[in-house]
Protein backbone atom coordinates (compact mmCIF):
# COMPACT_ATOMS: atom_id res chain seq x y z
CA UNK A 1 0.00 0.00 0.00
CA UNK A 2 1.59 3.34 -0.64
CA UNK A 3 1.63 5.80 1.69
CA UNK A 4 -0.16 8.96 2.53
CA UNK A 5 2.31 11.44 0.59
CA UNK A 6 2.49 8.80 -2.55
CA UNK A 7 -1.24 8.39 -2.60
CA UNK A 8 -2.04 11.97 -2.70
CA UNK A 9 0.54 13.14 -5.48
CA UNK A 10 -1.08 10.18 -7.47
CA UNK A 11 -4.50 11.91 -6.94
CA UNK A 12 -6.35 10.45 -3.74
CA UNK A 13 -8.00 13.69 -2.24
CA UNK A 14 -7.83 11.98 1.68
CA UNK A 15 -9.32 13.47 4.51
CA UNK A 16 -6.19 13.97 6.21
CA UNK A 17 -3.61 15.68 4.74
CA UNK A 18 0.80 14.28 3.97
CA UNK A 19 3.03 16.71 5.13
CA UNK A 20 7.05 17.40 4.20
CA UNK A 21 8.62 20.77 4.08
CA UNK A 22 11.22 21.84 1.51
CA UNK A 23 14.84 22.07 2.74
CA UNK A 24 13.76 19.93 5.98
CA UNK A 25 16.96 18.77 6.27
CA UNK A 26 19.07 21.36 6.84
CA UNK A 27 20.57 23.70 9.06
CA UNK A 28 17.88 24.36 11.40
CA UNK A 29 18.20 20.80 12.63
CA UNK A 30 20.85 20.54 15.55
CA UNK A 31 21.55 17.13 14.47
CA UNK A 32 22.76 18.41 11.24
CA UNK A 33 24.80 21.17 12.39
CA UNK A 34 26.31 18.72 14.70
CA UNK A 35 27.52 16.44 10.97
CA UNK A 36 28.35 18.92 9.50
CA UNK A 37 30.34 20.43 11.69
CA UNK A 38 32.05 16.69 11.85
CA UNK A 39 32.47 16.34 8.09
CA UNK A 40 33.11 19.38 6.61
CA UNK A 41 31.62 21.74 3.55
CA UNK A 42 28.38 20.93 1.87
CA UNK A 43 29.84 19.50 -0.88
CA UNK A 44 31.67 16.95 1.34
CA UNK A 45 28.22 16.13 2.98
CA UNK A 46 26.67 15.59 0.07
CA UNK A 47 29.14 13.26 -1.30
CA UNK A 48 29.80 11.21 1.49
CA UNK A 49 26.62 8.83 0.69
CA UNK A 50 26.71 7.40 4.59
CA UNK A 51 25.66 11.28 5.83
CA UNK A 52 23.66 12.24 3.48
CA UNK A 53 21.20 9.57 3.69
CA UNK A 54 21.91 10.24 7.83
CA UNK A 55 20.73 14.28 6.97
CA UNK A 56 17.61 12.80 4.47
CA UNK A 57 16.24 10.90 7.82
CA UNK A 58 17.16 12.89 10.35
CA UNK A 59 13.61 14.87 10.08
CA UNK A 60 11.77 11.95 9.14
CA UNK A 61 13.12 10.50 13.13
CA UNK A 62 12.47 14.06 14.51
CA UNK A 63 9.14 14.98 13.11
CA UNK A 64 7.54 11.80 11.55
CA UNK A 65 7.02 13.91 8.16
CA UNK A 66 5.23 11.55 5.31
CA UNK A 67 8.47 12.11 2.56
CA UNK A 68 11.62 12.42 2.97
CA UNK A 69 13.54 14.80 0.21
CA UNK A 70 17.25 13.68 -1.17
CA UNK A 71 19.50 15.68 0.53
CA UNK A 72 21.79 17.26 -1.84
CA UNK A 73 22.02 20.34 -4.54
CA UNK A 74 20.39 21.45 -7.88
CA UNK A 75 24.02 22.01 -9.11
CA UNK A 76 24.97 18.64 -8.93
CA UNK A 77 23.84 18.36 -12.58
CA UNK A 78 25.89 21.00 -14.11
CA UNK A 79 28.51 19.71 -11.68
CA UNK A 80 28.23 16.27 -13.12
CA UNK A 81 28.10 18.54 -16.82
CA UNK A 82 31.83 19.04 -16.16
CA UNK A 83 31.47 22.67 -14.98
CA UNK A 84 33.85 22.90 -11.56
CA UNK A 85 31.38 23.33 -8.27
CA UNK A 86 32.16 24.78 -5.10
CA UNK A 87 30.38 26.36 -1.70
CA UNK A 88 31.67 29.33 -0.41
CA UNK A 89 31.16 30.32 2.70
CA UNK A 90 29.03 33.36 3.50
CA UNK A 91 28.71 33.54 -1.03
CA UNK A 92 26.77 30.55 -1.88
CA UNK A 93 27.53 28.79 -4.88
CA UNK A 94 29.81 28.67 -7.33
CA UNK A 95 30.76 27.40 -10.99
CA UNK A 96 33.26 27.58 -13.08
CA UNK A 97 33.59 28.27 -15.96
CA UNK A 98 30.38 30.65 -16.30
CA UNK A 99 28.78 29.64 -19.92
CA UNK A 100 28.49 33.62 -20.59
CA UNK A 101 31.55 33.74 -21.73
CA UNK A 102 32.74 29.85 -22.61
CA UNK A 103 30.90 27.50 -24.89
CA UNK A 104 29.27 24.84 -24.08
CA UNK A 105 31.30 22.48 -26.23
CA UNK A 106 34.26 23.31 -23.63
CA UNK A 107 32.81 20.99 -20.61
CA UNK A 108 34.23 17.77 -20.34
CA UNK A 109 30.97 15.48 -18.88
CA UNK A 110 32.11 13.58 -15.48
CA UNK A 111 29.56 11.33 -14.79
CA UNK A 112 30.17 9.09 -11.87
CA UNK A 113 29.92 12.77 -9.98
CA UNK A 114 25.84 11.27 -9.51
CA UNK A 115 26.74 7.87 -8.19
CA UNK A 116 26.99 9.39 -4.68
CA UNK A 117 23.59 10.41 -5.16
CA UNK A 118 22.20 7.04 -6.36
CA UNK A 119 23.89 5.55 -3.28
CA UNK A 120 22.32 8.07 -0.93
CA UNK A 121 18.79 7.22 -2.55
CA UNK A 122 19.46 3.35 -1.89
CA UNK A 123 20.77 4.07 1.84
CA UNK A 124 18.04 6.02 2.91
CA UNK A 125 15.53 3.95 1.06
CA UNK A 126 16.91 1.25 2.89
CA UNK A 127 15.92 3.52 6.07
CA UNK A 128 13.05 4.58 6.06
CA UNK A 129 9.05 3.28 6.36
CA UNK A 130 7.19 1.23 3.98
CA UNK A 131 4.33 4.28 4.89
CA UNK A 132 7.00 6.89 3.89
CA UNK A 133 7.64 8.12 0.64
CA UNK A 134 11.55 9.01 -0.69
CA UNK A 135 11.38 12.33 -3.08
CA UNK A 136 13.80 12.21 -5.65
CA UNK A 137 14.73 16.26 -7.48
CA UNK A 138 16.56 18.01 -9.67
CA UNK A 139 16.71 21.67 -10.74
CA UNK A 140 14.34 22.58 -14.00
CA UNK A 141 16.29 23.57 -16.90
CA UNK A 142 16.11 27.65 -16.28
CA UNK A 143 17.00 27.41 -13.03
CA UNK A 144 19.89 25.57 -13.57
CA UNK A 145 20.70 27.39 -16.59
CA UNK A 146 20.99 30.48 -14.38
CA UNK A 147 23.46 29.22 -12.99
CA UNK A 148 25.54 27.55 -15.54
CA UNK A 149 25.51 31.25 -17.46
CA UNK A 150 26.53 33.26 -14.88
CA UNK A 151 28.35 30.88 -12.57
CA UNK A 152 26.79 32.05 -9.50
CA UNK A 153 23.46 33.06 -8.39
CA UNK A 154 21.82 36.69 -8.90
CA UNK A 155 18.78 38.90 -8.18
CA UNK A 156 17.30 39.04 -12.13
CA UNK A 157 19.04 36.74 -13.89
CA UNK A 158 20.35 39.44 -16.11
CA UNK A 159 23.13 37.78 -17.96
CA UNK A 160 21.24 34.28 -18.64
CA UNK A 161 18.20 36.34 -20.07
CA UNK A 162 20.01 38.47 -22.06
CA UNK A 163 21.78 35.63 -23.46
CA UNK A 164 18.36 33.90 -24.40
CA UNK A 165 17.33 37.35 -25.82
CA UNK A 166 20.92 37.85 -27.88
CA UNK A 167 21.87 34.33 -29.01
CA UNK A 168 18.52 31.82 -28.55
CA UNK A 169 19.87 29.21 -30.37
CA UNK A 170 23.38 28.65 -28.09
CA UNK A 171 20.85 29.15 -25.11
CA UNK A 172 18.20 26.70 -26.63
CA UNK A 173 21.75 24.42 -26.42
CA UNK A 174 22.23 24.56 -22.77
CA UNK A 175 19.05 24.14 -22.26
CA UNK A 176 19.00 21.10 -24.47
CA UNK A 177 21.42 19.71 -22.63
CA UNK A 178 20.15 20.34 -19.36
CA UNK A 179 17.20 18.58 -20.39
CA UNK A 180 19.13 15.07 -21.05
CA UNK A 181 21.55 15.14 -18.60
CA UNK A 182 17.97 15.89 -15.41
CA UNK A 183 16.60 13.02 -17.28
CA UNK A 184 19.18 10.43 -16.93
CA UNK A 185 19.84 11.64 -13.23
CA UNK A 186 16.03 11.28 -12.51
CA UNK A 187 15.81 8.18 -13.78
CA UNK A 188 19.16 7.37 -12.21
CA UNK A 189 17.23 8.29 -8.49
CA UNK A 190 14.52 6.38 -9.18
CA UNK A 191 16.07 3.28 -10.57
CA UNK A 192 17.71 3.50 -6.96
CA UNK A 193 14.54 3.99 -5.19
CA UNK A 194 12.97 7.83 -5.50
CA UNK A 195 8.90 6.93 -5.74
CA UNK A 196 8.47 10.63 -6.68
CA UNK A 197 10.87 13.36 -7.61
CA UNK A 198 10.40 17.00 -7.83
CA UNK A 199 11.08 19.90 -10.18
CA UNK A 200 12.40 23.02 -8.41
CA UNK A 201 12.19 25.95 -10.71
CA UNK A 202 13.08 28.31 -8.35
CA UNK A 203 13.62 31.25 -10.74
CA UNK A 204 10.85 30.96 -12.93
CA UNK A 205 9.27 34.03 -11.93
CA UNK A 206 12.56 36.06 -13.76
CA UNK A 207 10.86 35.62 -16.93
CA UNK A 208 8.84 37.60 -19.28
CA UNK A 209 5.21 35.45 -20.30
CA UNK A 210 6.83 34.55 -23.82
CA UNK A 211 9.98 33.41 -22.10
CA UNK A 212 8.52 31.54 -19.83
CA UNK A 213 6.63 29.34 -22.44
CA UNK A 214 10.27 28.89 -24.21
CA UNK A 215 12.47 28.71 -21.10
CA UNK A 216 9.87 27.16 -18.34
CA UNK A 217 7.00 25.15 -19.69
CA UNK A 218 8.53 24.09 -22.62
CA UNK A 219 11.53 22.08 -21.79
CA UNK A 220 9.51 20.96 -18.26
CA UNK A 221 7.06 19.55 -20.49
CA UNK A 222 9.64 17.81 -22.63
CA UNK A 223 11.30 16.21 -19.05
CA UNK A 224 7.95 14.91 -17.81
CA UNK A 225 6.86 13.42 -20.71
CA UNK A 226 10.08 11.43 -21.01
CA UNK A 227 9.70 10.59 -17.30
CA UNK A 228 6.13 9.29 -17.64
CA UNK A 229 7.26 7.38 -20.91
CA UNK A 230 9.81 5.41 -18.58
CA UNK A 231 8.45 5.30 -15.35
CA UNK A 232 4.19 5.71 -15.85
CA UNK A 233 4.10 5.25 -11.78
CA UNK A 234 6.22 8.04 -10.78
CA UNK A 235 4.44 11.16 -9.97
CA UNK A 236 6.59 14.73 -10.74
CA UNK A 237 6.00 17.58 -9.11
CA UNK A 238 6.53 20.65 -10.93
CA UNK A 239 7.50 23.91 -8.65
CA UNK A 240 7.45 27.17 -10.46
CA UNK A 241 8.44 29.63 -7.74
CA UNK A 242 7.65 33.10 -8.49
CA UNK A 243 4.89 32.12 -11.44
CA UNK A 244 2.25 34.02 -10.48
CA UNK A 245 -0.90 33.88 -12.81
CA UNK A 246 1.37 31.73 -15.17
CA UNK A 247 1.64 28.77 -13.23
CA UNK A 248 -2.10 28.01 -14.31
CA UNK A 249 -0.45 27.36 -18.10
CA UNK A 250 2.53 25.81 -16.48
CA UNK A 251 0.16 23.35 -14.91
CA UNK A 252 -1.86 22.96 -17.95
CA UNK A 253 1.00 22.42 -19.91
CA UNK A 254 4.04 20.70 -18.54
CA UNK A 255 2.19 17.33 -17.75
CA UNK A 256 3.30 16.95 -14.47
CA UNK A 257 1.42 14.92 -11.75
CA UNK A 258 1.32 18.34 -9.45
CA UNK A 259 2.30 21.91 -8.94
CA UNK A 260 3.53 23.53 -6.25
CA UNK A 261 2.30 26.69 -4.92
CA UNK A 262 4.82 29.54 -3.45
CA UNK A 263 3.68 31.78 -0.42
CA UNK A 264 2.11 34.50 -2.94
CA UNK A 265 -0.23 32.02 -4.58
CA UNK A 266 -3.33 32.74 -3.28
CA UNK A 267 -4.75 29.15 -2.44
CA UNK A 268 -8.39 30.35 -3.23
CA UNK A 269 -7.13 31.19 -6.82
CA UNK A 270 -4.96 28.09 -7.30
CA UNK A 271 -7.91 25.78 -6.24
CA UNK A 272 -10.33 27.58 -8.69
CA UNK A 273 -7.98 28.06 -11.63
CA UNK A 274 -5.94 24.93 -11.68
CA UNK A 275 -7.07 22.02 -13.54
CA UNK A 276 -9.66 20.24 -11.41
CA UNK A 277 -8.68 17.36 -9.43
CA UNK A 278 -4.53 17.79 -9.74
CA UNK A 279 -2.74 17.56 -6.69
CA UNK A 280 -1.12 20.90 -5.45
CA UNK A 281 1.70 20.91 -2.71
CA UNK A 282 2.28 24.32 -0.43
CA UNK A 283 2.18 26.88 0.27
CA UNK A 284 2.94 27.90 3.91
CA UNK A 285 4.91 31.43 3.83
CA UNK A 286 8.39 29.98 5.64
CA UNK A 287 9.13 33.72 6.81
CA UNK A 288 5.91 32.93 9.38
CA UNK A 289 6.78 30.10 10.15
CA UNK A 290 10.25 31.24 11.44
CA UNK A 291 8.10 34.03 13.60
CA UNK A 292 5.73 32.31 15.10
CA UNK A 293 2.78 32.92 17.26
CA UNK A 294 -1.12 32.56 16.74
CA UNK A 295 -0.91 33.25 13.01
CA UNK A 296 0.73 29.85 12.34
CA UNK A 297 -2.77 27.85 13.16
CA UNK A 298 -4.50 30.99 11.28
CA UNK A 299 -2.81 30.52 7.86
CA UNK A 300 -2.35 27.02 8.20
CA UNK A 301 -6.11 26.26 9.15
CA UNK A 302 -6.68 29.06 5.75
CA UNK A 303 -5.04 26.97 3.58
CA UNK A 304 -6.07 23.43 4.34
CA UNK A 305 -10.01 24.87 4.40
CA UNK A 306 -8.94 26.75 0.58
CA UNK A 307 -7.80 23.28 -1.04
CA UNK A 308 -10.24 20.69 1.15
CA UNK A 309 -11.71 20.41 -2.33
CA UNK A 310 -8.72 18.62 -4.11
CA UNK A 311 -5.68 16.19 -3.36
CA UNK A 312 -3.29 18.51 -0.91
CA UNK A 313 0.38 17.94 0.03
CA UNK A 314 1.00 20.66 3.29
CA UNK A 315 4.40 22.31 2.31
CA UNK A 316 5.99 25.43 2.68
CA UNK A 317 5.97 27.99 0.03
CA UNK A 318 9.41 27.11 -0.60
CA UNK A 319 12.73 26.39 2.13
CA UNK A 320 12.89 26.47 5.78
CA UNK A 321 14.34 28.93 7.02
CA UNK A 322 17.90 27.92 9.29
CA UNK A 323 17.07 30.28 12.07
CA UNK A 324 13.19 28.44 12.44
CA UNK A 325 12.48 27.18 15.91
CA UNK A 326 11.68 23.34 16.24
CA UNK A 327 8.36 24.55 18.39
CA UNK A 328 7.01 26.12 15.75
CA UNK A 329 7.50 23.38 12.99
CA UNK A 330 6.18 21.21 15.98
CA UNK A 331 3.21 23.89 16.23
CA UNK A 332 2.36 23.53 12.66
CA UNK A 333 2.72 20.36 12.60
CA UNK A 334 0.15 19.94 15.17
CA UNK A 335 -2.67 22.09 13.07
CA UNK A 336 -2.03 20.09 9.83
CA UNK A 337 -2.23 16.29 11.63
CA UNK A 338 -5.44 17.70 13.76
CA UNK A 339 -7.17 18.55 10.61
CA UNK A 340 -9.83 16.97 8.72
CA UNK A 341 -11.85 17.53 5.26
CA UNK A 342 -15.13 17.77 5.65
Amino acid sequence: MPGLLLDTLNGANRAERPVWLMRQAGRYLPEYRALRAQKGGFLNLVEDSDAAAEITLQPIRRFGFDGAILFSDILIVPYAMGQNLEFLVGEGPRLSPPLVDRALEDLRAVPERFAPIYETVRKTRAGLGADRTLLGFAGSPWTVATYMVAGEGSRDHHATRALAYRDPAAFQAIIDAIVEVTLEYLAGQIAAGAEAVQLFDSWSGSLAPAEFERWVIAPTARLAAALRQRFPQVPVIGFPKGAGAKLAAYARETGVSAVGLDETIDPVWAHRELPEGMPVQGCFDPVLLEAGGPMIEVRARAILDALAGRPHVFNLGHGIGQHTPIEHVEQLLGVVRSWRAS
